[in-house]
């Protein structure tokens, strides 16, 4: 593993890391702030996967988490959103390869060989933080935001135990039946048949998520029709599935609504990481 960066960030240390994956076979990148109690000894972690177009950066410099995280001692992690490289498969649409990983492991060529972002965030990235962080890997939650939002709540609902809690700002919450979805899915897995349960709304009518859910959408978001909202809205009640969905008046997909609202989120998974 290679230090990139460490700056001193409200009384922690935000660093940037780079190391050769075995998943994604290739070298990743990621961010991680540590609050000043890690000095002392292990401390909780929250993730937050961002969406299409993103890298590990746009969460972790334009969000304003690490001062709520360091009020609560809480660790952030910073995945990116896909593989990367001059040997990785891309597209010349913003929605699909480098940046669109989407959180799924690819099974059709020529995305295959890369393409393993499930199992980089699920298996790999954690087990490399366990090793060489002060991180409490028993006290773990997880946020994203549109594309991360799919992928925190998907990840939240299939690893049963993993975390704690989960939210999400403006996710893609209906992949299987949206555009933002069904594009890469195809491209990623081929035949319909073949896609899983990958979908957010899918895995809430199943078993859905042991723990509270919250999510903020805006009612000006650009992409509103692309996220289905309304499905996962309806999944959750027909489930009684402890959590909240939140239409916010005005805001949009921006990361200005998503700063408007990580003191509330961060405050959300304090309360369960520390219970």
């Amino acid at each position: 593993m290679k230090t990139i960066s460490e700056n001193r960030c409200f009384g922690g240390t935000q660093g940037v890391y780079a190391h050769r994956s075995s998943a994604c076979a290739c070298d990743m990148t990621f961010g991680l702030f540590l609050p000043a109690e890690a000095s002392d000894g292990p401390v909780p972690v929250l993730w937050f996967l961002s969406g299409l177009t993103c890298t590990h950066e746009n969460a972790m410099v334009k969000a304003g988490a690490q001062a709520w995280a360091a009020e609560q001692g809480i660790a952030l992690v910073y995945p990116d959103t896909s593989p990367r490289g001059d040997d990785v498969p891309n597209d010349e649409a913003y929605d699909l390869g480098q940046g669109a990983g989407f959180y799924i492991d690819a099974t059709e060529a020529p995305w295959n060989k890369h393409f393993k972002m499930w199992t980089y965030v699920a298996e790999e990235l954690p087990a490399l933080l366990a090793e060489n962080f002060p991180l409490d890997m028993t006290r773990q939650s997880i946020a994203g935001h549109s594309m991360g939002g799919h992928g925190a709540l998907t990840l939240a609902m299939a690893l049963p135990g993993r975390f704690r809690s989960v939210s999400a700002f403006a996710p893609i919450c209906h992949p299987t039946k949206s555009d933002w979805g069904r594009k890469q899915f195809a491209a990623y897995w081929g035949a319909e048949e073949n896609w899983g349960p990958h979908d957010a709304t899918v895995l809430m009518q199943g078993h859905g998520f042991d723990g509270p859910v919250l999510i903020d959408t805006g009612t000006d978001d650009q992409f509103g029709d692309l996220l289905g909202t309304e499905h996962l809205a309806r999944a959750m009640a027909e489930k009684r599935q402890e959590g909240q969905i939140r239409l916010q008046k005005g805001y949009d997909h921006s990361y200005f609504f998503i700063a408007t609202f990580m003191e509330d989120h961060m405050a959300f998974h304090a309360e369960a990481l520390y219970a």
